[in-house]
């Protein structure tokens, strides 16, 4: 009889085990197919290549997407964690969601970490590598040329990552457990070396996350239709179509010799014809869709933003008076035993959203900051080497949205497999600090973003704005007629 059953156990583990796999793998087929259309959808199309060039663009290719997949990966972890353990609570003996377990959501954990060491470390060095590699002089032009070459480089740039780790550690800590541990290379130096990673990319989350708050605003007032109020839409229209006239017959009048002026006419035609689009797309738009959808995504983003600023509120709270309140504090129950929300699933279900927000501000806010400005993908016209820099963005800004969310007590969900070694997250001043400067800094966003046209008003009223004393007087000195086909006055 104990033969039976250690028999049936072994069964039992065994499909388990190819269930959960199987899980895994049909999860990432569907985000790597998804990832892949994405791409493909701002790559450059290549009209004539070589057959080594195309092959090289193929395999980055692949390799992108398998980055951006593991990437989406890691930034829906944390929301299906949160609400498949609400499932287990509400059906713990349905039998069609026994495949939904503590096992499976670990496993899910520790591949999304190994995956992003993966992708972050070996995969997208490779392929940016890869991609600009010709191959050693006095060897056989090829593909075999180019992947030595890349190895090549693999292998110096990893030396000189654990030379720079070495010997940071040996500055930091010097001591003999500190210095041997570094020798250990699977248990030690990786977790290491990518806490500092996300170390990194929660300081760039900090950074964007309060800009893209601010920037979700403008954004979405560009995306959809705006009340008409006192505007005359026709005469708007009628306007801007004479412009386009008289630019088309000065653009026919000039001669070929006039290049420089005719390419300024065609960017000025081409920003009057976008005016136009969007002034008749405000036109055809219905009633509900001007009247009471605009108000109502507006004032759904100040809800959503003013309870993720007053979470942080709270936790910077709790963190003065509970330790545990700590991202490297006690242990949950685990998965399936209790609610990681007070208000149960509805409190479960909001931190969900507010996750994915926060995710899609810190995207928005990577993009409106200047320095990664040129980091912009474009549709069919985005070259791979800027493909494989926007996917290491993606990767490091997803690998660190679960870390950033348990940091300012967006959701009580511990964090699993690697995720949670991180030796920063026991620091109390750090934690704190970053509490606080992720409050501050998206409060004066927010003042900036809110008050930026009563600002300029006031500029213009004393006379300043002549002194070119800010960016946005100085800019809007110079552009174009706004949406509603007018420059804006007090």
């Amino acid at each position: 009889m104990e033969g039976e059953d250690e028999v049936s156990l072994r069964e039992q583990h065994f499909h388990s085990q190819v269930r959960e796999s199987t899980i895994c793998f049909l999860l990432f087929a569907v985000l790597y197919i998804v990832s892949y259309f994405i791409i493909t959808r701002y790559k450059r199309k290549s009209d004539e290549q070589e057959d080594e060039d195309a092959i090289v663009n193929r395999i980055s290719l692949f390799l992108s997407t398998f980055t951006l997949a593991v990437s989406a990966g890691a930034v829906l972890l944390l929301p299906f964690s949160i609400i498949s353990n609400e499932i287990l609570l509400c059906f713990p003996q349905n039998y069609y969601i026994q495949w939904l377990n503590g096992s499976l959501i670990h496993g899910l954990w520790n591949l999304a970490s190994l995956f992003s060491n993966l992708c972050l470390f070996v995969l997208m060095p490779f392929a940016f590598f890869f991609l600009e590699s010709e191959g050693f002089a006095g060897l056989k032009k090829g593909i075999r040329a180019r992947i030595l070459e890349t190895l090549v480089m693999l292998i110096l740039l990893a030396l000189l990552i654990l030379g720079i780790v070495w010997v940071a550690s040996a500055l930091i800590d010097n001591d003999a457990a500190s210095m041997e541990s570094l020798y250990d290379l699977w248990e030690f130096y990786l977790p290491y070396l990518y806490s500092c990673i996300s170390l990194m990319g929660c300081l760039l989350l900090l950074l964007c996350t309060p800009v893209g708050l601010s920037r979700m605003f403008t954004v979405m007032g560009q995306l959809l239709v705006k009340p008409t109020i006192l505007e005359d839409l026709d005469e708007q229209i009628y306007i801007i179509t004479l412009e386009e006239e008289s630019l088309q017959r000065r653009i026919n009048g000039l001669s070929s010799s006039v290049e420089y002026n005719i390419m300024e006419l065609e960017q000025e035609l081409e920003n009057v014809k976008t005016l136009k689009t969007k002034l008749e797309r405000r036109k055809k738009a219905s009633a509900w869709e001007r009247n009471l959808v605009y108000p109502a995504v507006m004032v759904l983003l100040l809800i959503e933003t003013f309870i993720s600023v007053l979470l942080v509120a709270c936790n910077i709270l709790c963190l003065l008076v509970d330790e545990t309140a700590m991202p490297k504090g006690t242990r949950g129950p685990g998965i399936g035993n209790a609610s990681l929300s007070t208000f149960g699933f509805v409190g479960a279900a909001l931190e969900i959203i507010l996750i994915f927000y926060l995710m899609v501000s810190s995207v928005v806010g990577f993009y409106s900051l200047r320095f990664f400005g040129n980091f912009t993908p474009k549709k069919d016209d985005t070259t791979m080497t800027k493909i494989i820099g926007n996917c290491v963005s993606i990767l490091v800004l997803s690998s660190a949205l679960p870390v950033m969310s348990r940091t300012l007590g967006i959701t009580r969900f511990d964090l699993l497999g690697d995720f949670g070694r991180f030796n920063w997250l026991g620091n109390f001043y750090i934690v704190l600090s970053y509490n606080l400067l992720f409050a501050i800094v998206t409060t004066l966003c927010l003042i900036r973003q809110f008050t930026s046209a009563v600002r300029e008003e006031l500029f213009k009223a004393l006379g300043l704005h002549k002194l070119q004393l800010s960016n946005t007087t100085r800019d809007s000195d110079t552009t174009k007629p706004s949406a509603n086909g007018h420059q804006k006055t007090l």
